[in-house]
C-alpha cells in the first residue's frame, strides 16, 4: 500500500514540468510523491510506456489504483483543495471530451511547450519528494 499518492509526469517536457513545479508549491501539506514517466519508479510500479510520448499522459496512483490522462489532473486538483478546486469541479464534463482535449494538448506538448534540458531548484523538502 502506498503511503502517499505517486505523480508521474513526463520528466523532458515543459509544460508537464510547469504542472508538477505548481503542484509542489501548492502541496504545502506534502501529499503527493513526484516521479519522471522516464525513471526507475515508474519502470518499477507502472505498466510499459508507448513507445510514442505524445501518448503518454500523468498518472496518479494511490492506494485506490492508476488514473491516468485527465482523470489523473482532476484528481490532483480534488486532493490539493483550495484554489485548485474549481478545476476539480471539470469532473461534470463527459470523460471522453475531457481525455480527447488532454490528447490533444499531450500529442503537441513538445512542439507548443518544448522539452526541459535542467531542473528547476527545489527546496530540500520539496527535492525529497522526488522519486528516481
Amino acid at each position: 500500500m502506498l503511503e502517499h499518492p505517486i505523480v508521474f509526469y513526463d520528466g523532458v517536457c515543459v509544460l508537464c514540468n510547469s504542472f508538477v513545479d505548481k503542484v509542489i508549491n501548492a502541496d504545502t501539506r506534502g501529499i503527493f510523491r513526484f516521479a519522471p514517466l522516464q525513471g526507475d519508479t515508474a519502470r518499477a510500479m507502472l505498466p510499459p510506456l508507448p513507445e510514442d510520448p505524445g501518448e503518454w499522459s500523468v498518472v496518479y496512483l494511490d492506494a485506490d489504483g492508476m488514473r491516468t490522462a485527465s482523470d489523473a489532473s482532476l484528481e490532483i486538483a480534488r486532493r490539493l483543495g483550495g484554489w485548485w478546486t474549481p478545476l476539480a469541479w471539470c469532473r461534470i464534463v463527459p470523460r471522453g471530451l475531457r481525455d480527447f482535449v488532454y490528447r490533444f494538448i499531450a500529442r503537441h506538448r513538445y512542439r507548443t511547450f518544448g522539452e526541459r534540458d535542467a531542473c528547476i531548484l527545489l527546496t530540500p523538502d520539496q527535492q525529497a519528494r522526488i522519486l528516481p
